[in-house]
């Protein structure tokens, strides 16, 4: 597994906390930050929405329908987790719960990039899934959150459910990623061979700007470690662990897929949100604290995800995938053995 870290993307992240630790005077312009996320977004939408439009129908619904589950899911596991374990109060724990039912588009755009780095194939369903996954978990986050606030004797001092969930589906990335799905699905091969250099040949030379920018910023938020208490730095580990535990599980038993595309869905389940949720959690729940969920999501989840998660969950899905083989190997030899008389 070590060898397999020295990747370009995986290397410039490293390089942007190294030059923030050692306080190098070395600055990211942010409107190439978002510039950049702009186009990492159209280029996995055109890609995404290309391979779907060939893609198989009931493997498409099932794939959206696993997306909600997670989203409505795992906002709830990680509720009970930080109320029972992590002793937080309910509002800062429906907050961080929203974060980590939600997805992380920078953790899975590093692990497309790792994959293609292999050079392993990996389906496109979880493309889909990246699109749904974030507003279910922000859904479940308010409720919990006013659930908080009734049981707590106050209502005053947040936004409506309705009101901030629209405003995160009007979220520029969730807008972008599934207007160039669409894109991607309608317009003909030809024409998007046309512009295949745009969004294929310079993706992971993108990427790995983008993950320099991330990398400085992850590491700003170290000096906040220990703020949020061991617990909560505990749990910003063992959630991402535990939920791609579930995501292998039903990427391999349910949706069917081979190793890469399990590493893709368990990369969704067990990441965090750091762009979209945010903001509409800021909005709608301004009395949970902000050092909380960033430092976990971004601080802590996110580089974890990145220089060990990824490479670990892939090493799972190819263990997994060769058991299965194994297993469908012995039952179609028992088969084919003659039944005696």
């Amino acid at each position: 597994m070590p060898s397999a870290l020295l990747i370009p993307p995986l290397l410039f992240f490293s390089l942007g906390a190294f030059a923030q630790l050692c306080r190098s005077d070395l600055k990211f312009p942010g409107d190439l930050s978002r510039a950049l996320s702009i186009y990492l977004l159209i280029g996995i939408g055109l890609h995404g929405g290309h391979e779907l439009a060939r893609a198989d129908f009931g493997t498409a619904v099932r794939a959206f329908t696993a997306a909600l589950a997670f989203g409505f899911g795992l906002p709830l596991i990680a509720y009970a987790a930080l109320r029972r374990a992590c002793r937080l109060d309910g509002l800062n724990a429906a907050a961080i719960a929203a974060h980590y039912g939600s997805v992380s588009a920078g953790t899975f755009l590093t692990a497309v990039a790792y994959l293609q780095s292999r050079e392993i194939a990996y389906e496109s369903y979880p493309v889909i899934m990246l699109a749904v996954m974030e507003a279910p978990a922000i859904v479940v986050g308010l409720i919990l959150a006013q659930r908080a606030r009734r049981a707590a004797g106050s209502g005053d001092g947040a936004v409506g459910l309705g009101s901030a969930l629209a405003k995160s589906m009007r979220h520029g990335s969730i807008v972008l990623l599934m207007g160039t799905m669409l894109i991607g699905m309608v317009a003909s091969d030809k024409s998007l061979e046309s512009i295949e250099p745009f969004y294929r040949t310079i993706f992971a030379g993108a990427l790995c700007l983008f993950l320099l920018e991330l990398g400085m910023d992850a590491a700003k938020r170290l000096e906040d470690f220990w703020r949020v208490g061991w617990r909560l730095a505990a749990f910003g580990i063992l959630m991402p662990l535990a939920s791609a535990a579930i995501g292998l599980i039903v990427a391999q038993q349910w949706l069917g897929f081979g190793p890469g595309g399990m590493t893709l869905v368990a990369v969704l389940a067990a990441s965090a949100s750091y762009i979209a949720v945010p903001p509409a959690i800021r909005l709608a729940v301004p009395e949970a604290n902000p050092s909380f969920y960033l430092t976990l999501s971004l601080g802590i989840t996110f580089p974890f995800n990145v220089a060990l998660g990824i490479p670990l969950y892939l090493e799972v899905s190819q263990w997994l995938d060769r058991k299965s083989t194994r297993l469908n190997s012995s039952h179609t030899d028992i088969s084919r053995m003659p039944s005696s008389a």
